[in-house]
């Protein structure tokens, strides 16, 4: 009997993926989290039926949403992961060495045990030294803080799960307390492709580029992820992604990458004509 995953991007639209095994299944206290092992995409893992990340397409995501925040702030020290219990962005991280402090707040301790037993190249990330995780609410985590980080991302997978409250007015405004004064936000902005997701794309946007003197977005092609076309946002103090961009500083790092690359940084915020159009209507 063959067994299939079905990821329903709309009530119409399903993306189906043949899997070998399931590896794991357990209701916690904040979501559903499957692992599954395929052929196509390796092992990936799901929370409450949609796929967070596979093996074979992770590594677009966490670049993604790592350096082209580190290629622009010239001077990054203290980093807030907001979510990130797979590890996967405290990995790109850690090949930073002028970082001295990582905090990853992630509320689901399940999550990270699952995700240090099944996808231990993530997880890995999270025994740098650096790196101090939290079990918490990230919300009510980023209350307390004020001009404490150079960059904040935020990782979490859901605007209308139990994550919401990292997707508000509020959160986006206690990440601009929490940042220094030429502090840079990133957050995974979602896909603006089928209609029934447009309207949070929107209203991330808004909240957002009202919230900070410097507010752009750029994207990514994610098999996984809804339609397979994924955007992120990009919000700033002081620093524009695109004209306080330094391709020599970060090139002589040496960081070695599958997707990310200078040139492809520059083209990623060159958005197709309806994104442009849906973000301008949002931020006037």
């Amino acid at each position: 009997m063959e067994l299939w995953f079905s990821d329903y991007h709309t009530d119409k639209v399903k993306m189906s993926v043949k899997v070998e095994k399931q590896l794991f299944g357990e209701q916690t206290d904040f979501q559903r989290i499957d692992v599954f092992d395929s052929k196509e995409f390796g092992r990936f893992i799901s929370s409450d039926g949609s796929i967070v990340f596979s093996e074979k397409d992770e590594f677009v995501y966490d670049e993604m949403i790592v350096h082209v925040p580190m290629a622009v702030h010239p001077n990054v020290r203290r980093v807030l992961v907001i979510g990130g219990g797979d590890g996967g962005v405290a990995r790109e991280l850690s090949y930073y060495k002028e970082i001295e402090e990582i905090d990853v707040v992630e509320p689901d301790e399940v999550f990270v045990d699952v995700c240090k037993k099944f996808f231990p190249d993530n997880a890995r990330g999270l025994d740098d030294p650096r790196v101090r995780v939290f079990y918490a609410d990230g919300l009510r985590f980023l209350r307390s803080k004020n001009d404490q980080y150079d960059l904040i991302i935020n990782d979490a997978i859901d605007p209308l799960g139990h994550t919401a409250g990292l997707f508000t007015k509020e959160f986006y405004g206690n990440c601009y307390r929490a940042l220094k004064e030429d502090g840079i936000m990133v957050y995974q902005h979602g896909s603006p492709f089928y209609d029934e997701d447009e309207d949070t794309c929107r209203a991330m946007h808004r909240k957002a580029s009202h919230s900070f003197p410097i507010s752009r977005v750029y994207q990514a092609h994610i098999p996984t992820c809804a339609s397979g076309y994924w955007l992120f946002g990009f919000t700033s103090k002081k620093y524009h992604p695109l004209t306080d961009l330094n391709v020599e500083r970060w090139k002589e790092r040496n960081i070695k990458t599958w997707y990310y690359t200078t040139n492809l940084h520059k083209g990623a915020f060159m958005l197709p004509r309806y994104v442009e159009d849906m973000l301008e209507e949002e931020e006037n």
